[in-house]
């Protein structure tokens, strides 16, 4: 059989609000620049919930969802000496034109041409994906893939917000959720020099998971969340504040929390407004309001450094592996919109 008629399957998004399906669909070719990448592994990541449902948007469809993937290059196409066929990879998730302003600039993500796996391409719930050899990072040995998978969103984009936040060593820290990216979100402002973490959560397992990585637990589903962080800062409020969730609760909360100059990082995705009074809650404390949008290549070397080191440890945060099946993906979705998964699920195909 030659090259244009080998099958794949893949687990896509046929129509927003309904469940994924099981496809039989040719494999992709590895084009001139381009690196054919057999998945390993391949996480289940909240956002893939809020494409399925239609409240972010994706496509034009059919799309094969998963943007969080590891894997081995199957073919290396034409023109890309940095990889081989074996070889041990990890994918950022935009595939970019690598020559405009911003891609020049190190904020690919803003590229006028950039393109997301599992969102405006396809990614990687599926046996193989292609990908620009750019956007393609070296995972170490020692590393398995679904770790590496993990950290090519969840973590990373914990360590852009961080960044973004401008934390530094000594500030108090806030963060909002305490699911797969909370847990990361916990290790890396450790790392970034935060003293106090306080983890917010209702979920009262994964609190408990956040304590073990030395958060103090603030279950919002008892009490009021802005009111006890203030009391446990003696009324100053903390430095840093990451909202994780994707609510407008949470969101307005992430603001109140903060101190004077504090800056709150908003992650989560949501299409609902969220309302705040900007004078006494913002502008009299000189807080401020920072957006944070995907992650860089750039910061994907230190991050599976940070991992490799186990200052970032993802052994606790990975608790449940599945095929590559669309009943099991779409039950793992179905958790991810109730907020009641714990950890990450990653796709082993």
């Amino acid at each position: 059989m030659n090259q244009e008629k080998r099958l794949m399957t893949a687990v896509r998004l046929v129509d927003a609000g309904h469940p994924l399906q099981m496809h039989e669909m040719p494999q992709p070719d590895a084009g001139a620049g381009d690196v054919l990448v057999r998945v390993k592994a391949a996480g289940i990541c909240h956002t893939d919930a809020h494409y399925r449902a239609g409240t972010a948007s994706a496509g034009p469809l059919p799309v094969t969802l998963g943007h969080e993937v590891a894997g081995v290059v199957e073919v290396a196409g034409a023109g890309v000496s940095r990889f081989n066929p074996g070889d041990r990879v990890c994918l950022h998730y935009l595939a970019t034109c690598g020559d405009c302003y911003y891609c020049a600039a190190g904020n690919e993500q803003f590229c006028g041409d950039c393109q997301m796996i599992g969102k405006d391409r396809d990614g990687g719930y599926a046996e193989y994906v292609v990908m620009p050899a750019r956007s393609v990072v070296p995972l170490p040995d020692e590393m398995p893939f679904g770790v590496g998978a993990a950290l090519m969103c969840s973590s990373s984009t914990c360590f852009h917000a961080l960044r973004k936040a401008r934390l530094v060593p000594g500030e108090s820290v806030a963060i909002f959720g305490a699911g797969g990216l909370g847990l990361s979100a916990i290790q890396l402002a450790r790392a970034f020099g935060a003293l106090d973490i306080y983890a917010v959560d209702i979920n009262d397992e994964k609190l408990r998971r956040a304590q073990r990585y030395g958060a103090i637990a603030v279950n919002a589903a008892r009490e009021d969340p802005v009111a006890e962080i203030k009391r446990m800062t003696s009324g100053k409020g903390v430095g840093v504040a990451l909202e994780l969730v994707g609510l407008p609760e949470t969101m307005r909360q992430s603001v109140l929390s903060l101190g004077i100059l504090g800056r709150a990082v908003l992650v989560g995705v949501t299409a609902r407004p969220f309302e705040i009074h900007p004078f006494i809650e913002v502008l009299g404390k000189e807080a401020e309001i920072i957006g944070s949008s995907d992650h860089l290549l750039s910061e994907l070397p230190p991050v599976l450094e940070l991992a490799r080191r186990r200052v970032l440890d993802l052994s606790d945060i990975i608790t449940r592996t599945v095929p590559l099946d669309a009943g099991a993906i779409n039950h793992a979705l179905d958790e991810l919109e109730r907020f009641g998964a714990i950890g990450r699920t990653v796709i082993v195909p």
